[in-house]
């Protein structure tokens, strides 16, 4: 982008950022699997690079866009269309410094990495707990539920990826009523994280019964992609159900770990029996799109995040039952991520050749 014209960042919108999102949660999968699947963490190692590059180019670009295309950039903010996806710019965030505090110290030292990690976790925290206020803000004041979409889970996920995150940053807190405060916080932000969403996705379900009803399609072809984000929620929930209890032993009375422990385990039993009767409906879904010509977009980064998600939860939840099925279910996830990262990828990096990104949104 250096080489640019400040036109061009007139569209660097807040979508853009799944793309930082997109890479950094493959670091994150990776190196919470590195010690079931030999060689991981030359995957980990990679992806937090490219990872932490996207993130860097990305702040630098949609601060450009704010400084030289101001109007814009709020028309964008207040748009019913585009300001859920500041939630993406929350869990890029977040998720990059997730992967900093677990791959960065081999490059950035322990101290410098665990800075980085904790201070990108506080900053995405407090956008997202913006968004999800904003959002839920919206929906109140306008009652417009009836119009719910996919990508309105955007806003409103953020906290859930913070909570999943923030299991690791109570490790490098002083025990205390600072760890445990920050534990606390995090169970908070799971429970307001899972209680939007789920409002949300049932809106979302009746929008789709009503549309069928009228014998239109139940969503809009090209927003197929989005069908992905409630996988990520699902994912993410089960990582936070259980990282979090793991955390607990640390942070809480024996009896208290035991309890959010067996909390964990429940969760994700029920939730990810659901979670494998969508993933499988999503697939086969998104698999007739592609094979009717659904273009691409910047939506397919949709695709990415999630099933990164759903690796990372299996794997928390593998490791909290004990289960080498549910182990390997998370491995194949990841290796089914890593050539659909790439095809993204090289998808995205070819539009921005041609100029057809950034479009206008």
């Amino acid at each position: 982008m250096s080489t640019a014209t400040p036109s061009a960042f007139a569209h660097i919108t807040p979508n853009w950022f799944a793309a930082a999102m997109g890479t950094g949660i493959v670091s994150v999968a990776a190196a919470s699997l590195q010690n079931e699947v030999a060689a991981l963490h030359v995957v980990a190692d990679l992806f937090w690079f490219l990872a932490a590059a996207i993130l860097i180019a990305l702040i630098g670009a949609f601060a450009a866009h704010w400084i030289t295309h101001r109007d814009l950039a709020l028309a964008y903010l207040r748009s019913p269309a585009m300001f859920p996806f500041y939630g993406a710019v929350a869990m890029a965030l977040v998720t990059v410094g997730s992967a900093t505090g677990v791959t960065g110290a081999n490059y950035l030292g322990h101290s410098a990495a665990v800075t980085i990690s904790i201070t990108l976790w506080v900053l995405g925290t407090t956008l997202g707990l913006c968004t999800y206020v904003v959002m839920m803000v919206r929906l109140v004041r306008d009652a417009g539920m009836a119009t719910a979409m996919p990508f309105w889970l955007m806003p409103v996920v953020p906290p859930m990826v913070s909570a999943t995150t923030g299991a690791a940053v109570t490790t490098h807190l002083t025990e205390g009523a600072l760890r445990t405060s920050v534990l606390v916080f995090c169970y908070v932000m799971f429970a307001l994280a899972l209680s939007a969403a789920l409002i949300i996705a049932t809106a979302v379900a009746r929008q789709f019964a009503d549309n069928r009803a009228r014998g239109v399609d139940a969503i809009p072809f090209n927003a197929i992609p989005s069908l992905w984000i409630p996988l990520g929620v699902i994912g993410q929930s089960i990582g936070a159900a259980n990282l979090l209890a793991d955390a607990a032993r640390h942070a809480v009375a024996a009896d208290t770990a035991d309890a959010l422990h067996t909390f964990g385990l429940v969760y994700g039993t029920v939730v990810g029996a659901l979670g494998v009767v969508a993933f499988i409906a999503v697939t086969t879904v998104t698999i007739r799109a592609l094979r009717g010509g659904l273009s691409f977009s910047l939506g397919w980064w949709s695709f990415t995040f999630p099933i990164g998600a759903c690796a990372v939860g299996a794997n928390a939840f593998g490791i909290a039952t004990g289960s080498q099925l549910i182990l390997a279910v998370a491995a194949a996830l990841l290796l089914a991520l890593i050539p659909i990262w790439a095809t993204v990828a090289a998808r995205t990096v070819n539009s921005i050749r041609s100029g057809a990104l950034p479009a206008p949104a």
